[in-house]
């Protein structure tokens, strides 16, 4: 999401961010160096002949405990610390500005010159994927580095990792620059408990300040088909020249052949050039004039097609021979003046109309992947792979990685249905509908490495309207919330799987903030599945939950049901229920209603109420809770009559968290109460 901590303007959003602890930026810091972090070896094998078995994981869960949420993949997930290696765990480690907090299941494998991490393939596979991070340049801006890829002991190729696109510092914004001051010094800070540029004398503020953002990925086609049980190691050779390699996760597929389409505009008929050398966009913009008198599609052969702008698209059909095969991929290019709408870059993405100009319609986009080069938040910037207003369109199977936002929708627009999507490594959201967006779905879409929310729908000065986010997997948001739904009527979240907030955001977010519209009508949350979230929020200083409701433009008082949504290995609290303090005596939160649910784990309670307002429960089953089942503390009036805060005990609330003499409102506040890590949740 686009954000700012001043006014907000078009394309932004007033957000306070703030950090860890210095102690938090050490520990950062110690990782980074090389301190020893976790346990060596597991299943290592000297001779290079064993191997693990395989552990095959979603979102570095037991599948068993999601069946039924998420996205539908192609790919099986291993977690590196399931694997065989003579590495080095990291993690666990729930700290923001540590590569294990970022790291998925919160634990990762590093590897020094010359060691391994070995994986044993569960199912058949052509095509792997490797989630890693590597060192910053000193001066930041990145570095490449060699990885070796093995299968059965024979060495097949070499990838190049990169952290050009990774290693972000400092305060919002953020910046490429390790060395960098306070981007605000007159913001206050965590770090010394002051506002630096209004303290005498001036704090000395250990740097680099707040790196984040470590982990990148990348895909490789293997040349062949390997079978269930063979071996494929990655080795950080002794020639690299990363003093270490972290190694998150593999996931490995069975691509397909590339889909061959006869009958199209084929691009390649009109100059486009499929070696990537030249810039194609002019010859794709043929095509699309071509299909469109024609009424064929718009076909993108095997190839890596250069474009360096956007290429706008109505009424058209544009496919790819699928995301593996087809790549457009383009450089961030600045303008010589700033555009109309704010921007000073801009670079590949496939955009719409803008709504003010009547949107775009009957655009179908599928089987293709968008790359783009940008390595710096920039909120003005249109540099998103997918942007504009299209209705009554499609997009599905893409894969998209290194834009800005996967997906800004500008409505309003109406009836747009995005599915089977991966979109991986963003600095800000994978996917936002902002403004007006209606009757629209976002289905069984991955996303994982986002810089902002994984997945929002933003009802700014438009209400978005009849949307349904269901199944879809997002995975380690480095900040903010894995959903997020601000104002608008009558949208559904269902079925998904969110693991890994890692800082200042929840897994589901329900907000009345970034100047949106009302909630209104009925906002349905369902069958949700959230693991290892409830994040640490820094400018306040407490623990989020894996849900928060948040009031701080206005109260939320449109019905709300939450119905078995399961909420594993909470960090902090299952649900938060919070108004900002400067609004409390005038906002609240009310008519939510919880049934059905399953809480797994909390480091601190059930049901956390820092607000006025009320909500009611109905079979909501907690085990392994860390401290009070409810910690209510209303809006700190501390009345005779208690809490301002009511809970409603409709039955079947087993677990003892929700105990009688707590109702309605007794008064049970612990501002900050202390943090018991619960065990790893299991089967119900």
């Amino acid at each position: 999401m686009n954000r700012t901590h001043r006014a907000v303007r078009p394309r932004t959003r007033a957000r306070r961010r703030a950090v860890a602890a210095v102690t938090a930026l050490a520990t950062a810091l110690g990782v980074l160096a090389g301190a020893p972090a976790g346990a060596a070896t597991r299943g290592a094998d000297p001779d290079g002949h064993g191997g693990a078995r395989p552990v095959v994981t979603r979102a570095a869960l037991d599948p068993a405990l999601v069946a039924g949420r998420g996205a539908r993949v192609a790919f099986e997930e291993q977690e590196a610390e399931n694997a065989a290696t003579n590495g080095e765990v990291i993690g666990p480690d729930r700290t923001a500005y540590t590569l294990p907090s970022e790291a998925s299941g919160r634990r990762a494998i590093r590897l020094t010159p010359g060691r391994y991490v070995e994986f044993t393939l569960p199912a058949a596979a052509n095509a792997i994927t490797v989630r890693y991070s590597i060192p910053d340049a000193p001066g930041g801006g990145g570095i490449t580095a060699p990885l070796d890829v093995s299968a059965n002991g024979k060495r097949i190729r070499t990838m190049t990792l990169t952290s050009q696109y990774a290693w972000l510092y400092n305060q919002y914004p953020f910046t490429n620059d390790p060395d960098a001051d306070l981007l605000h010094p007159d913001w206050w800070i965590t770090e010394c408990s002051c506002v630096p540029a209004q303290t005498t004398p001036y704090p000395s503020i250990q740097k680099p300040f707040r790196p984040s953002h470590f982990y990148d990925e990348q895909r490789l086609l293997l040349g062949r088909t390997y079978r269930a049980g063979d071996r494929i190691r990655l080795t950080a050779p002794s020639r690299t020249n990363a003093a270490w390699t972290v190694i998150d996760l593999l996931d490995s597929e069975l691509v397909g052949p590339p889909r061959i389409r006869s009958r199209a505009a084929n691009v390649l008929a009109f100059g486009a050039d499929p070696t990537g050398r030249r810039d194609s966009a002019p010859a794709i913009e043929r095509a699309i004039v071509a299909a469109r008198r024609t009424g064929l599609p718009v076909y993108l052969p095997p190839g890596t097609y250069q474009v360096n702008r956007h290429i706008i698209v109505d009424d058209v059909t544009i496919e790819g021979a699928g995301n593996w095969y087809t790549i457009v991929r383009g450089r961030e290019v600045a303008l010589p003046e700033p555009a109309p709408d704010g921007s000073v870059h801009t670079g590949v993405g496939f955009y719409g109309r803008d709504a003010a100009d009547g949107g775009s319609r009957n655009v179908h986009l599928s089987g293709f992947a968008i790359e783009g080069d940008v390595r710096e938040r920039v909120d003005t910037d249109q540099v998103n792979g997918i942007g504009g207003a299209m209705s009554d369109s499609t997009i599905d199977g893409l894969h998209l990685r290194h834009t800005k936002v996967g997906m800004w929708f500008d409505g309003p627009m109406r009836n747009v249905r995005i599915t089977n999507n991966i979109i991986v490594d963003q600095i800000a959201d994978a996917l936002n509908f902002h403004t007006g967006v209606t009757d629209s779905l976002v289905a069984h879409n991955f996303v994982r490495n986002t810089g902002d929310d994984g997945l929002a729908m933003w009802s700014e000065t438009t209400a978005n309207a009849r949307n349904t986010f269901a199944r879809n997997t997002v995975q380690s948001p480095v900040l903010a919330n894995g959903i997020a739904v601000y104002g608008g009527a009558d949208n559904t979240v269902s079925g998904n799987l969110i693991a890994d907030p890692v800082r200042e955001g929840s897994g589901i977010q329900v907000g009345s903030r970034f100047g949106a519209e009302p909630f209104t009508g009925h906002l349905r949350i369902s069958d949700n599945t959230i693991a290892r979230a409830g994040t640490y929020e820094l400018n306040w200083n407490i623990g989020l939950g894996a849900i928060w409701f948040y009031a701080l433009d206005r109260s939320i008082d449109a019905r709300v049901d939450v119905v078995g949504d399961a909420y594993l290995d909470s960090t902090y609290n299952a649900i938060m229920l919070v108004s900002e303090w400067a609004v409390k005596d005038l906002y609240s939160i009310s008519n939510v209603h919880f049934r059905d649910i399953r809480v797994d784990g909390t480091g601190t309670s059930v049901v956390s109420a820092r607000t006025a307002g009320a909500a009611s429960f109905r079979n909501v089953d907690a085990r392994n809770v860390g401290a009070v089942g409810v910690n209510n503390c209303g809006s700190f009036h501390f009345t005779p009559e208690g809490s301002e805060f009511r809970l409603t005990d409709l039955g079947g609330n087993d677990g003892g968290w929700l105990a009688d003499w707590q109702l309605p409102n007794t008064i049970t506040c612990d501002d900050r109460p202390p943090v018991v890590p619960p065990p790893p949740p299991s089967r119900w």
